[in-house]
């Protein structure tokens, strides 16, 4: 027994780390107990590592809160929300997933509050947890987490924001998506934002509060930090770097045509698919034609 000890002690730290990281993680799996098909795809190891990470590794409230979530999912089914449905939401590029990643390969958001095109509701939320799945489906291996780039041009006092909105994103953001957002530039804000900012700070928990930065293109630290995540060719100059931002509607829709072939093929969607279009009643509500997986 003592030597055993003595060995775990040689032993480097990180190692000892993982295994007691897997073994909080095993116990998490347990506390679950049996769950749904789609609930056992969400339940990676990855996934409870990062509701462990959220919640101190205490096993009990990583337990709840993820159950909370698998209760959200079944209900609101952010997988099976289809961009058609969503779509008119985003003709200004009001929120879009960028073309670049940052340097660690993280998927980026762009976020242009000045460009809302719509009053403030429910859908505008669906709108935006259909891009946070597209966002963590685009993650490259290795990757969970995502950055958020906020562009302030063109907000005014007559802006359209709305503190329930706000609050009800970072809510689902906060209690369903959690570890997923490394960091949130908003970028060279204007003073009437800080109004709002007071408001919507009261439903920020510190973790998230920290990964919020705001950019001042005169400060040459907060320019620093912008470089130290973002290859200045790939940033648009409205968050002072080199590429031009130009959204196009038509191309961004047929990306997310494509990203839901992907999705369907993570979620089986396909399966639901195939089974309802080759079920008894084939009356009008016939799904699309299922997926099949070349390759």
């Amino acid at each position: 027994m003592f030597r055993s000890k003595k060995h775990s002690q040689s032993h480097n730290h990180h190692n000892n780390d993982s295994t007691q990281e897997d073994g909080k993680i095993n116990e998490l799996r347990a506390a679950l107990g049996p769950l749904s098909s789609r609930s056992s795809k969400y339940c990676t190891d990855a996934c409870l590592r990062r509701y462990l990470i959220a919640r101190n590794w205490n096993v009990e409230k990583a337990r709840k809160m993820l159950e909370e979530t698998l209760k959200w999912r079944a209900a609101y089914k952010p997988e099976e929300i289809r961009w058609h449905e969503v779509a008119f939401e985003g003709e200004t590029g009001k929120v879009s997933r960028a073309d670049f990643c940052d340097r660690q390969g993280r998927s980026v958001l762009i976020m242009r509050p000045g460009m809302q095109n719509t009053t403030p509701s429910e859908v505008s939320v669906r709108h935006l947890v259909y891009l946070l799945e597209n966002a963590i489906l685009n993650l490259v291996e290795g990757q969970e987490q995502m950055c958020w780039l906020i562009d302030f041009t063109g907000f005014t006092m007559k802006t359209n924001v709305s503190v329930k909105i706000a609050s009800d994103v970072i809510n689902i953001l906060q209690n369903h998506y959690p570890e997923r957002l490394a960091v949130a530039f908003l970028y060279n804000p204007p003073k009437i934002f800080q109004a709002f900012w007071k408001a919507i700070k009261y439903f920020l928990d510190p973790k998230t509060s920290q990964k919020v930065k705001f950019v001042n293109p005169k400060d040459k630290g907060s320019v620093e930090l912008m470089k130290s995540y973002f290859d200045m060719e790939n940033l648009p100059s409205v968050f002072g770097g080199k590429a031009t931002l130009e959204y196009d509607h038509q191309q961004f829709s047929q990306m997310m045509a494509q990203d839901e072939l992907k999705a369907a093929l993570v979620w089986g969607l396909d399966e639901k698919a195939h089974h309802i279009t080759n079920g008894p009643s084939s009356g009008p509500e016939v799904a699309p034609e299922p997926i099949t997986a070349t390759n």
